[in-house]
């Protein structure tokens, strides 16, 4: 079922230089095989709120068929009956999406696979799929070898470890990213549920009026305070050579 969660991100740096931020973002679960019935979100067209499928994927096939394709590539052809994608929509047409989850299950309702799909602001995009074990509970927990580069201020020779509770009245996402020294960054997003009316759509509005520009701005504003803190750059290189890789479930399964 549809929804909108009222999340906080944070994210906390411990090495080079310590750094931390916050920021409140509603995030939308959205069934892509369910259009929207609200008055103020729309699909790929301008409204208060909307998901414009080019944000998405490879940006030009449907992108429900674009997910179905890439689960039956990986044997998971059984995992694309519902898929719901929790991301942060464009505001009167604008925004950006660091990071959108696509949460897919089987005929049983069961999570099948989880689909991590980061864009930096280079105009490059990746996505890290990852199976869920079958039996697993929450919370899940899965790795993958980072293949985006996304901060200037990170290597390239990064783990992401997820620990991941799936949608629900609430839900809950921690990323911790290491090298071979250990964690050096922590980064979160959590929040509670709401329901997906035009009347919360509206509020969230109202206490968010700057969301079509908020991420970008305190992207770059936060970049800003680290390059301050004298921390260099790294070298970026090329994108990715494929679009999708994939990760692994380690998620230890209850007795």
């Amino acid at each position: 079922m549809s929804a909108l969660y009222a999340t906080r991100v944070t994210h906390i740096r411990t090495r080079p230089r310590h750094h931390t931020l916050a920021y409140n973002l509603p995030y939308l679960l959205l069934d892509l095989g369910t259009p929207p019935k609200q008055r103020l979100l729309s699909y790929n067209r301008f409204n208060l709120f909307s998901l414009n499928e080019r944000d998405h994927g490879d940006g030009t096939t449907p992108l429900r068929a674009w997910v179905e394709a890439r689960l039956v590539e990986v044997g998971l052809a059984q995992a694309a009956v519902t898929i719901r994608l929790l991301t942060l929509p464009r505001f009167l047409g604008l925004g950006f999406n660091p990071l959108s989850l696509f949460f897919c299950h089987g005929a049983d309702g069961e999570l099948r696979a989880v689909l991590y799909e980061v864009n930096n602001t280079f105009g490059q995009r990746h996505v890290y799929l990852c199976p869920v074990t079958p039996g697993a509970h929450a919370p899940l927990r899965q790795e993958a070898e980072k293949s985006l580069y996304v901060s200037p201020f990170m290597d390239m020779e990064l783990r992401y470890h997820f620990t991941l509770t799936p949608p629900g009245e609430a839900v809950g996402l921690h990323i911790a990213v290491a090298d071979a020294e250990g964690t050096m960054l922590r980064a979160t997003l959590a929040g509670p549920r709401r329901a997906l009316t035009d009347a919360n759509l509206l509020r969230a509005a109202l206490a968010h009026p700057l969301l079509g520009v908020k991420v970008l701005g305190a992207i770059h504003w936060e970049a800003l305070w680290i390059w301050l803190k004298g921390v260099r750059l790294r070298p970026r290189p090329p994108a990715p050579a494929t679009l999708v890789s994939l990760g692994q479930d380690i998620t230890r399964k209850v007795a």
